[in-house]
């Protein structure tokens, strides 16, 4: 079934006009009723819509599903973080086809600070809603335990579990124990410490585990010198203890920022089908610790979509309080870095005293842009080895027939693992441009994609094109940027595949090339007379197809970006009362200047508003 099958069906095309532009979620159905995607929505309409678009639009994953859609319902919130909440609880409820999963840390362990008289600090695995407040979680539970010795060597906490009521401690039913004798308790339970004094060792020690070290070491220096000056040289000597403790635990935190700024570093790696996000934790300049979020399910997904995925799930499900600026690796789209920027205010504003807003930056040079590459470095670490475990349990990606049928029907030295695939589209020799997109296990990797505006030529020349694209991509930066592949094909015959091979065989690269022809579907060699022709049903073939149909729908793509460019002055704005604003308004939702002007009244009032659709409409149609 294709996008346009499912437009055809009665119920569902109904749907799909009358979807509402609120926020909101939206579930893909399949034939038999299960939930196969969930995802969320600033304007319901025209994201639902954008997936049953002509299915030479779509790629990788979101082709696959829209050809399993048969059923959507929606669900409409009053805001986008209302929207983000709701998708992340039922994807983690349905656990559906298509959605990324991602592997979160509720099992790793958090330090509690019980609700309780008299507060204890213990370990737990377990999150619980009684008030208690929690620090983590900690992907290092020996970390863990030296933060608990280091709190048990600073403050004299209790470490029993007995039930210290008013009433209990009044009536004398308990004695003190060894830790009282050794100085480890001031015996709360015997009533020799009052609990407004214990209370106050507990906000010292939730700022300590807050990294605000600083700042509670001002504080104890006061104390300390307010008993020296009181004559309480006992109390005194106790706090200074306790400062050449904290000064030694401040130490041994790896200073990474020289502004004592609160930030958290955020960056993703990715390979095929799996993805590892790591946040780095920072405050007052110091790092205090990392989170990793792995993923799978993650093929043809961009490195930006990854990490705003990434993102989301951990300021969703983190206690940590928000610290006042978020490094991101890459860019996220506008409507993403929105939902993230309000998720984290709210979040923020909850916390006493905290009423400023976030900012979300992506450096790209000086201190905050080396934070970043520590923490890609990280994460490309962290992938390496959860790869690593992953084929030693038996569940890294197979050989696919398709790749298999490749090397033997092409005698590569090797599996195709990689592959790249150009191809050049213009308008009778203007506008020349070219794709080239990356498959890597059989599947699109939509990070590698790249497209080129070819000006090394005047006129219709698909042989200059062709050399031009190839060597732009085996030469110059991106040859260092991307790794090379183990197989090359081009979109055309005889003609471009020799001219590829003599740019490749120029730039000394022994890459395999070949070349396949849209008409007979036939498979062209560098110097060769005849061509292959590969049965119907050959997985070989059939990916060879998709590779050549995606590099076209991204030519095509780009082509009519750069003429909508070119034309958008002398049409669009021509329009009287549509200005530059409006006019790239509809060029983002429509793609093209044909299509504004093929688009029917209803569209162009979604996209720009009652009065321009009309101005639009009179032009084009009356």
């Amino acid at each position: 079934m294709t996008g346009n099958d499912i437009t055809e069906t009665g119920g569902l095309c109904e749907k799909l006009s009358t979807l509402p532009t609120a926020p909101g979620i939206y579930q893909f159905r399949n034939r038999t009723g299960k939930v196969i995607y969930v995802g969320k929505a600033k304007n319901l309409r025209n994201r639902v819509r954008s997936y049953f678009r002509d299915p030479r639009q779509l790629y990788g994953k979101t082709l696959v599903l829209a050809g399993h859609i048969a059923d959507v319902e929606v669900i409409i919130t009053s805001s986008e973080v209302e929207a983000l909440i709701l998708e992340n609880n039922l994807i983690k409820e349905l656990k559906p086809r298509y959605n990324v999963n991602l592997k979160d840390d509720k099992t790793y362990p958090y330090l509690v600070i019980t609700s309780e008289p008299f507060p204890r600090i213990i370990i737990t695995r377990y999150l619980k809603r009684d008030g208690s407040i929690y620090f983590g979680p900690y992907t290092e539970a020996g970390q863990l335990r030296t933060i608990l010795d280091l709190i048990g060597s600073i403050f004299p906490l209790r470490s029993c579990k007995l039930r210290l009521t008013e009433e209990n401690i009044r009536s004398g039913k308990f004695k003190v124990c060894l830790d009282y004798h050794i100085h480890k308790c001031k015996g709360p339970c015997a009533g020799l410490q009052q609990e407004a004094e214990y209370l106050e060792m507990i906000d010292e020690i939730v700022r300590l585990l807050k990294g605000k070290t600083s700042g509670l070491v001002r504080t104890l220096t006061e104390k300390m010198h307010a008993h020296a000056a009181a004559l309480r040289f006992e109390a005194a000597a106790e706090i200074r203890i306790q400062l050449e403790s904290l000064k030694r635990y401040a130490e041994r935190q790896k200073v990474v920022s020289l502004d004592n700024a609160d930030r958290d570093v955020l960056a993703v790696a990715a390979r095929e089908d799996d993805a590892c996000a790591v946040i780095f934790t920072i405050r007052e300049g110091k790092l205090l610790g990392s989170r990793r979020i792995y993923m799978n399910n993650t093929g043809g997904e961009t490195n930006g979509a990854l990490l705003s995925k990434a993102a989301e799930n951990y300021y969703l499900e983190t206690i940590d309080s928000i610290p006042d600026e978020i490094l991101l690796q890459h860019r996220i789209s506008g409507d993403e870095e929105a939902t993230l920027k309000a998720l984290v205010d709210e979040k923020k504003h909850k916390e006493p005293g905290r009423k400023t807003t976030v900012r979300i930056v992506v450096p790209q040079i000086g201190e905050k842009a080396h934070l970043l590459e520590m923490c890609s470095s990280n994460a490309r670490h962290h992938l390496e080895e959860y790869l690593i475990q992953k084929q030693k349990r038996g569940e890294a990606a197979r050989e696919t027939p398709a790749l298999c049928d490749l090397r033997e029907l092409l005698h590569l030295n090797k599996l195709p693992e990689r592959i790249e695939c150009f191809d050049n589209s213009h308008f009778q020799g203007s506008d020349y441009v070219s794709s080239m997109v990356c498959f890597v296990h059989g599947k699109p990797k939509k990070s590698d994609y790249r497209k080129f505006r070819l000006k090394s030529f005047e006129g219709s020349d698909d042989y200059a094109a062709m050399e031009e694209v190839i060597s732009r991509r085996y030469s110059g930066s991106l040859a260092g940027e991307l790794p090379m592949p183990d197989l090359v094909v081009v979109d055309g015959g005889k003609g471009q595949v020799n001219s590829a091979y003599a740019v490749l065989s120029t730039l000394g690269l022994s890459i395999p090339v070949i070349g396949l022809a849209k008409r007979l579907e036939e498979i062209f060699l560098p110097h060769t007379g005849d061509p292959y022709n590969l049965p119907k049903t050959s997985p070989a073939l059939r990916l060879l197809q998709q590779l050549r149909d995606e590099a076209h729908r991204f030519a095509i793509t780009y082509h009519r970006k750069v003429r909508s460019e070119r034309t958008l002055q002398t049409e669009l704005t021509s329009i009287p009362g549509i200005g530059e604003k409006t006019a790239m308004k509809l060029l983002g939702m429509f793609g093209s200047v044909e299509r504004v002007a093929e688009a029917g009244f209803d569209e162009l009032a979604t996209a720009a508003g009652v009065a321009a659709a009309k101005k639009i409409h009179a032009f084009y149609h009356e």
